[in-house]
């Protein structure tokens, strides 16, 4: 059993790996008390299969040579359902590892459905069994049981063959340029910065007037700036609902906000309570032309409703012919904006998705094709121009 728990120790395991083709990562954190996750666990492996686990919160370890590691370009990392993991990764070294490789959206392009498990692969990629028992476990207690890191340790030890069985697929069915095209999206930036001016987004909202909007990104803000300063969970500081009530009431002094359901008497006499009576007026002020706005979402018109569905039985027959998980393609949203907007700008409309499913569904939209049902399955038929 491999626990690495000095700065030495993990020196020497980077270089080991530092000509390595490709590593296989995943982490174990922490994140119920917190703003930011709590990392307490990362496991690592070479091409052979034989795994680490590093323990962040060993006394005096410095992480330096793994971020170094997993941060240089030439070395493809290996992980599955990758996008906790790559925020972990961002918040330690401020940039998101690249090229990266993740087996969930591999497998969902190789045929094995929705969101495919990674016990699922394990089973039947590499013939090997999970125990998930310590799924819900306290990572960050020490010191580790035996049970604990092999558990840990299970997770990057199959990857590799998981992989390599994967990418021959990828490689034989001529997709990996879909995988690749699905990595560029999941390594952006952007998704893993946590920017407090963007905080407003993340809260669901009936109303959608730029003045009630300019308001609610300020005071969104500004908990989100205590939140990330006091590394505490939003909504254990503010509910996103008393937020709502905030901005609707453009509460103008503390007096204001001790009105407020949710504001407790510790917010108002701290910094975050005159923080927020900023945040209002800076909202309530902004000129017009800097005022936030929010797209309505999209609901389908009763007229396009039939078209919709059978976007849908489409959609459904496209991703079953090429085994092709229907999540990976378009959602319902998705149909709704197509049957609505020949040029709507939703992933289904670019790439190899477009492919796919884009320009059939286009054209069954405008009656250049239709759906039949042949043999019991259904299937397209051209029409012939008048």
């Amino acid at each position: 059993m491999s626990l690495i728990t000095d700065t030495n120790a993990l020196a020497a395991l980077c270089a080991r790996l530092a000509d390595a083709p490709f590593v296989c990562l995943d982490t174990e954190f922490m994140r119920e008390s917190t703003f930011w996750p709590k990392l307490c666990l990362v496991q690592i492996a070479g091409p052979d299969g034989l795994a680490s686990a590093i323990d962040p919160l060993a006394d005096g370890i410095d992480l330096s040579p793994m971020l170094d590691l997993i941060n240089d370009p030439n070395i493809l990392k290996v992980m599955h359902a990758a996008r906790q993991d790559l925020e972990i990764f961002y918040n330690l070294s401020n940039q998101v590892p690249v090229p990266l490789f993740d087996t969930q959206v591999a497998a969902m392009v190789c045929g094995f459905g929705e969101a495919a498990a990674y016990e699922k692969l394990a089973r039947k990629l590499a013939q090997a069994k999970i125990d998930k028992s310590s799924r819900f476990t306290d990572w960050s207690k020490r010191p580790l049981t035996e049970r604990q890191l092999t558990y840990a340790l299970a997770d990057v030890e199959h990857l590799p063959l998981i992989y390599q069985k994967l990418s021959a697929s990828l490689e034989e069915s001529r997709r990996g340029p879909w995988v690749k095209e699905e990595m560029t999206v999941l390594t952006c930036e952007d998704i893993y910065a946590m920017r407090p001016e963007d905080a407003w987004r993340r809260i669901k909202t009936r109303t959608v007037a730029p003045d009630f909007l300019a308001i609610l990104r300020e005071v969104a803000a500004a908990r989100e700036r205590y939140a990330q300063s006091h590394d505490v969970p939003r909504q254990r500081i503010l509910r996103d609902d008393a937020l709502l009530e905030i901005a609707a009431h453009r509460c103008a002094d503390l007096d204001e906000l001790a009105r407020i359901r949710g504001m407790s008497r510790g917010l108002l006499k701290g910094s975050l309570g005159p923080a927020i009576v900023e945040a209002v007026a800076a909202g309530a002020t902004l000129p017009e032309d800097e005022h936030p706005s929010l797209d309505k979402p999209k609901t389908a018109p009763r007229s396009i409703g039939p078209l919709v569905d059978l976007l849908k039985v489409l959609l459904k027959m496209r991703c079953d012919e090429n085994d092709v998980a229907v999540k990976l393609v378009a959602s319902s949203a998705d149909l709704v904006c197509i049957a609505d907007d020949d040029t709507a700008n939703v992933p289904a409309m670019y790439g190899w998705r477009r492919s796919l499913f884009g320009d059939d569904a286009l054209a069954l939209k405008h009656g250049e094709i239709a759906l039949t049902a042949e043999a019991g399955r259904i299937a397209l038929i051209e029409l012939e121009e008048e």
